[in-house]
């Protein structure tokens, strides 16, 4: 039996994988690494190959693919070892726009990625769980968004044209003009509260989001905390204002900003929030969301 099981998404990157994966088999063989590969079919296939990929007994999972793709896959690791899995996680990124990658500080160069994944080398990350009043729970390795940036993802779905950063900064404008909610929120940070009319929250294990928004600089998925970046009720100029600031990650001083870390998080809201979830759309009618941390949970081959 191979010692890796590559789990590849034909449509990531807008038809990158199909494009890219027999290159990415060849490099991995080369440098070494002996792969099975799996295509996957259908929203919810990379969790099942996964999981049939730990029952089998492959010792390495291999995402190729963007974040959507690395979540799923998981998703089936963990959900396969009952949230404590010895079956390491590597990670090709050839998404849009490839955040969970990017803040675990793997490479974006496709040769470079294929030689971490044949190298093997991994260390222990921890890794996030959200349940919303309206949907299953799910794990997640990056972030949870929950309003704006909800929105904007929906709508960097539309932009079937474009690719990386550019996707997400057009889809930024976009919602600018379009979107404004701002309910009133509650946000329990561990034994912390704070009540306030809330545009997002950004609930993160990494650090960026949409390709090049620095969500929450400095957090590290391996320290035992999750990162929040709450944004108050402010007039879309100021929203504009945000833009540049959150792409130099300088935004944490702004006094309409609220930065806090914890363990657990609960948001509740008087209104329903779109969320995603490392960059998937997760629901568009969540009132409730608690989210929780649970520390050294996933080998990430780095």
């Amino acid at each position: 039996m191979a010692e890796a099981m590559v789990i590849a998404n034909p449509i990531a990157g807008r038809g990158a994988g199909t494009r890219l994966t027999p290159h990415i088999l060849d490099l991995l063989k080369g440098y070494g690494l002996d792969a099975e590969l799996s295509w996957t079919a259908a929203p919810g296939h990379a969790t099942s190959l996964a999981c049939e990929a730990v029952r089998q007994g492959f010792r390495t999972v291999v995402a190729v693919g963007g974040d959507g793709t690395a979540n799923e896959v998981l998703n089936g690791l963990m959900q396969a070892n009952g949230e404590v899995t010895d079956t390491a996680l590597a990670v090709i990124p050839i998404g849009t726009g490839n955040d969970f990658a990017f803040s675990a500080g793997l490479p974006m160069n496709l040769v470079q990625a294929c030689q971490v994944a044949a190298r093997g080398e991994s260390r222990w990350i921890d890794v996030g769980w959200v349940q919303a009043d309206n949907e299953p729970s799910r794990y997640f390795g990056n972030g949870v968004g929950i309003g704006f940036d909800a929105i904007v993802n929906i709508e960097s779905r539309k932009l079937r044209k474009l690719r990386g950063f550019l996707v997400y900064l057009i889809a930024v404008l976009k919602t600018l003009v379009t979107y404004y909610h701002a309910p009133q929120t509650v946000v329990r940070v561990d034994d912390r509260e704070m009540v306030q009319p809330s545009l997002m929250i950004s609930i993160m294990n990494g650090y960026r989001f949409g390709g090049g928004f620095y969500m929450t600089p400095g957090a590290r998925m391996d320290d035992g905390l999750l990162d929040l970046c709450v944004a108050g009720k402010v007039d879309r100029l100021r929203m504009l204002g945000f833009v540049p600031q959150f792409m130099h990650g300088t935004h944490t001083k702004d006094v309409h900003i609220t930065m806090a870390q914890g363990c657990q998080v609960c948001v509740e809201s008087d209104s329903p929030w779109a969320s995603h979830v490392d960059g998937e759309i997760y629901g568009v009618g969540g009132r409730r969301y608690v989210v929780k941390l649970l520390p050294r949970r996933l080998r990430l081959i780095s």
